[in-house]
């Protein structure tokens, strides 16, 4: 059994196959344990920190959720709840917070922000989510995939369509990479992962055996797919002329039913680690129906209701794993 005491959780590649697949187990663990109210607390006594520069329903609720099962305490900053970076340096917060808690959560901008809370607090810190990566959102993934398949990760093909750039889909590369699993990024050229990421995937595809695709053919890239992923493409801080433009870029990449039917296989399953914009219930949804005529964006909601139950268990998966995270690297 892999030894993570008092280590980091920064970003996948931090981590070995034996490790990674150590964490699904323990979240399997603890997920059943509570299920059964049967679950050890080995986190008494202990207190952590969540330093949220980017607000989150779920990864706040799994931490504290996950906390409370485990005995421990919360304390939650907001974007305006600390003086991280602007009166006070990320490393000198670091060196403070270090001192009060015993465990530091971090999500907001860029891999450098928590790389640097870690080199500096002593303690544990684990990311939430930044610009780069998000793997917290990885494991809970992966425990859903073998929940609802009943296999191996290295027996799963898992297709990623929308906007490759960024945390999500370099995340989900890199993730199944380390695990074996037949993989494929489908993309437009502009919205894939970048050449670095790209390598340090087909590195670990060496040893792993995973089968890695890049492509923008979306009928190639999603042939066969066991698990359809996708993500939002525009969020509330841009412009609108970003909005406009990308939505151009990624119509033939919304995840819908003329999608799905081109994977061949009539049990493909679709995922998506929300917030989706799938109808008109959100002011994001509104305002780009008023703008394209779209009432839907990356996933229509004929598709996300149909998947529901996977959608909202992948969802749900995210305090387990957090808290299997959390146990590993700060348990007793």
């Amino acid at each position: 059994m892999p030894d993570l005491h008092a280590r980091h959780f920064l970003a996948e590649l931090d981590f070995t196959r034996d490790e990674w697949a150590y964490l699904l187990d323990l979240s399997a663990e603890l997920k059943q344990a509570k299920r059964e109210r049967r679950e050890p607390q080995r986190l008494v006594g202990r207190n952590i920190v969540l330093i949220f520069e980017k607000t989150s329903t779920r990864t706040r609720c799994a931490f504290e959720v996950a906390a409370h099962d485990q005995g421990a305490h919360c304390t939650y900053l907001d974007p305006s709840g600390s003086q991280l970076g602007h009166k006070e340096s990320v490393a000198d917060t670091a060196r403070v917070l270090g001192k009060m808690y015993d465990g530091i959560e971090y999500r907001g901008f860029e891999q450098e922000r928590v790389e640097t809370l870690a080199r500096y607090a002593g303690v544990p810190v684990w990311n939430g989510l930044t610009n780069e990566w998000h793997p917290t959102q990885m494991l809970a993934d992966q425990l859903t995939i073998r929940e609802y398949l009943g296999r191996d990760l290295d027996q799963v093909s898992i297709a990623y369509v929308g906007d490759a750039r960024y945390n999500m889909g370099n995340s989900i590369l890199v993730s199944s990479a380390l695990m074996g699993s037949d993989v494929r990024i489908v993309a437009p050229e502009a919205f894939q992962p970048g050449e670095a990421v790209v390598g340090e995937a087909l590195r670990l595809a060496a040893d792993s055996g995973a089968q890695i695709t890049i492509t923008d053919d979306v009928a190639a890239g999603v042939k066969g797919a066991d698990i359809i992923c996708t993500d939002v493409w525009v969020s509330m801080g841009e412009p609108k002329d970003v909005w406009a433009s990308r939505i151009a870029a990624l119509r033939d990449y919304q995840v819908n039913a003329a999608l799905l039917k081109l994977t061949g296989n009539r049990d493909v399953k679709v995922m998506h680690c929300l917030p989706a914009f799938h109808d008109l219930g959100t002011s994001v949804g509104r305002q780009v129906y008023e703008m394209t005529g779209m009432d839907a964006l990356e996933i229509t909601d004929e598709v996300f209701e149909a998947n529901a139950d996977i959608i909202f268990d992948e969802a749900g998966n995210r305090m387990h794993t957090i808290k299997a995270v959390m146990v590993a690297t700060l348990g007793e």
